[in-house]
């Protein structure tokens, strides 16, 4: 056989087993990853290309698959999602590995080309602010990756084996120990050099986080510093009044969390406002804040949820703020822009009034980095999705004729007041209690109506009236409490609310989408035997 044609054929049967090629695609990608997130650590600008790919899938999947990773992971949907990338890339990964080193080392480099051309495109699409080099850290990811493929298939060309055994078509796996030893070289340094990249690349990123920024701040007082919330508006077996910050709920579509300095930060308001404005940190603060307890929901909360808290917040009031800049008597929506593109949008009607802020303090504390230092807003009466926009950047004063906020095109309503509900803290569901006295405990809510009563049903039985903790405000939820001589067996406890303006709460069932759950929350509890 001439050397043309051995050459042919050991390109077309290289002599890499299944396992091995599988193998040198997972770390050839690795190694890729690693150098973009060590490129990524470089810039402010610029993100590794798996964040910058889960943010593309977030934006893009179907509005009921993301509804499902809420109600099968809750809060942690985000960790759930990386996850599915990083499976989803191994799988990849492995093939391309395979087709590369079994098939061809061409196709190998044209599978990792595709992968760098679709973080590329990632890296661009949907943001505000993206740059020229944006793309780098997957384009330099992909050159890295191919080169690492190539490695593996130079030392498969020198093994100098046969690629076919004498009775047999099929490819020989590598056999002789130099050829092993130096594939486990190369390897053992490029995972190393995976690793080393990617956690040299971590640590420049932290040169770029608002962490230090947060703990430097001290907050100012607010102008109506409010007291201690009455000792009887915790009920008995009901959540705690007050939400640790540590423990409220976090539902938004942002894969990692912007870090944003408050020296950097500014806060511009535009649109249909007679004078534009743009505000420091300083010049917010200079306006005067004021403090309010403000129960949070987030549209997503199925009957009896938990993606709801209550918290003490800090900030200037909306209403002010708009009033500097003159609103249009034409406009009717207020969008919020996050940093990273995000948007909110609610009605101008919506500033009755109610304690609505540009928020920057939250339970005693400047806001957490993940609930939108340095700046947020809050609504209260208003879902999450219409009006709570984190990591603030820009208010846009519109009309819903002309803009759409994020979630309107993937679905939901373009207004979303929240919705009268009430939930059952104790006992949870299938609860085991042991036979006699028990508190049944639990909150309503009826933001800036107010409840009025809460009724318990027990099985089939009338419904009765529970005791009511004092209200705080009506923008927060309301605990109650009812004692309960527990008997031995099953029993199904079910709750509903009723308003200060009369309305009672609905028993139909429905889904969050498009505007929030309703229905009556039933819990099943087991008592003992004595």
């Amino acid at each position: 056989m001439d050397q043309t044609a051995t050459s042919t054929a050991a390109d077309r049967s290289p002599t890499t087993s299944r396992p091995a090629a599988a193998i040198a695609g997972l770390i050839s990608a690795a190694f890729g990853l690693g150098v973009a997130e060590l490129i990524a650590g470089l810039s402010r600008a610029l993100r590794s290309p798996i964040l910058d790919v889960g943010d593309r899938v977030i934006d893009r999947v179907p509005v009921w698959l993301k509804d499902l990773a809420i109600s099968l992971f809750g809060t942690k949907d985000k960790i759930a999602l990386l996850v599915g990338i990083g499976a989803a890339l191994a799988l990849y990964a492995a093939t391309v590995g395979v087709l590369g080193l079994r098939r061809s080392l061409r196709a190998g480099v044209i599978g990792i080309a595709a992968f760098g051309l679709v973080g590329s495109w990632a890296a661009v699409a949907g943001r505000i602010d993206t740059t020229a080099l944006a793309p780098l850290p997957s384009i330099v990811g992909a050159a890295a990756a191919a080169g690492a493929l190539l490695t593996f298939g130079r030392i498969q060309r020198l093994s100098g084996q046969p690629t076919a055994s004498p009775d047999s078509a099929a490819p020989r796996p590598m056999q002789h120990p130099s050829s092993r030893r130096r594939f486990l070289a190369a390897a053992g340094v490029f995972a190393a050099g995976a690793g080393v990249a990617a956690a040299t690349g971590r640590a420049l990123e932290g040169r770029f986080s608002a962490a230090a920024s947060r703990l430097s701040l001290t907050l100012p007082a607010a102008r109506n510093r409010l007291g201690v919330i009455p000792a009887n508006a915790q009920a008995t077996n009901a959540a705690p009044f007050f939400t640790p910050n540590a423990e409220f709920y976090r539902i938004d579509t942002a894969l990692t969390v912007p870090q944003v300095p408050i020296d950097t930060w500014t806060l511009r308001i535009t649109g249909m406002v007679e004078n534009e404005l743009e505000l420091t940190y300083d010049d917010l603060v200079d306006r005067g804040l004021i403090e309010s307890d403000i129960t949070l929901t987030c549209v997503s909360n199925t009957v009896g949820g938990e993606l709801m808290g209550t918290a003490r917040w800090l900030g200037a009031r909306l209403d002010a703020l708009l009033a500097e800049a003159g609103v249009d008597p034409a406009a009717d929506q207020i969008v919020g822009r996050s940093v990273d593109g995000y948007t909110c949008g609610f009605p101008v009607a919506a500033l009755d009034g109610r304690d609505a802020l540009v928020a920057i303090g939250m339970n005693g504390e400047p806001l957490p980095l993940a609930h939108g230092f340095p700046a947020r807003l809050i609504v209260p009466g208003l879902y999450g999705y219409v009006s709570a926009t984190k990591w603030l950047t820009e208010i846009e004063v519109t009309t819903f004729e002309k803009f759409d906020h994020y979630w309107v095109p993937r679905g939901y309503s373009a207004e979303a007041p929240i919705k009268l509900q009430s939930r059952i803290d104790a006992p949870r569901g299938l609860d085991r209690i042991p036979p006699g006295p028990f508190v049944i405990g639990g909150v309503a809510w009826a933001q800036t109506i107010g409840i009025d009563a809460v009724e318990i049903q027990i099985d089939d039985g009338a419904w009765m009236a529970v005791e009511l903790a004092d209200e705080v405000n009506d923008t927060t939820w309301r605990q109650w409490s009812l004692p309960w001589e527990a008997t031995p067996g099953r029993h199904s406890l079910t709750v509903r609310a009723t308003d200060r303006r009369g309305a009672i709460q609905t028993a139909e069932r429905s889904e969050p989408l498009p505007n929030g759950a309703t229905g009556h929350h039933t819990v099943v509890v087991l008592v003992d035997e004595s």
